[in-house]
Formats: C-alpha cells, structure tokens, sequence
C-alpha cells in the first residue's frame, strides 16, 4: 500500500533512531525509515530483505518512540501498523523489501 503523506524527517525521528549495522547511512544519503516493534516477524523478514538487497535505511522501534508511534498511526489509519516504511514523503504499510528498494531508487533519481 502507497500512501503519500507530506511531513518532514524531522518530525518523525528522534534519538531512537539507530543505522543498520550492515548498511550505515551517510549524511544527506537517500534512505529507508522501517518503523518496526520487538516480536514482528514481518518487520524481522523486511529489514532482512533489505539487508540483502543493500538498501539503506535507519530502523525506528515504536515502542521505545511516542513520536515514531505517532507517525505510524498517522499514515496506517489509525493503526500502529508494522513495518511501516517512509522515504521522503512517501509512506508505505507492510511493503516488501522490493518495493521499498524502488522507492529508494526513484527518490535517488
């Protein structure tokens, strides 16, 4: 599901915001948002599939974000939906690691 929602980085990051291990992101770098929680296997099968197709991206645990919790909600209606994926304006609920790989490589140009 595509949802275009207009907000900036800013308002859905905060400190809990780590990079990936494997891929870390670079200042300024086009990237992946996954907000994810503990004990979700599709959350667990995307950030590995973006793992393995080397997509960038910053992961954001909503249990430990109010704010990122928020955000979810905001562009899942109401649902606290995960994975929820966001690059730029573009949101995406439970997308595959293939089409947030493409999201990333269109917002690159």
């Amino acid at each position: 599901m595509w949802l275009e929602v207009s907000v900036n980085e800013e308002q859905h990051l905060s400190g809990s915001t780590e990079p990936t291990d494997d891929l870390p992101v670079a200042d300024g770098e086009v990237h992946a948002i996954v907000y994810w929680r503990p004990g979700c296997p599709f959350c667990a099968m995307l950030r590995a599939g973006l793992r393995l197709k080397r997509v960038p991206f910053r992961e954001v645990n909503i249990w430990h974000d109010p704010e990122a919790a928020a955000f979810v909600r905001s562009v899942a209606r109401g649902n606290e939906t995960v994975p929820t994926v966001s690059v730029g304006s573009v949101s995406l609920v439970n997308p595959s690691a293939g089409e947030v790989a493409a999201l990333v490589a269109a917002a690159r140009g």
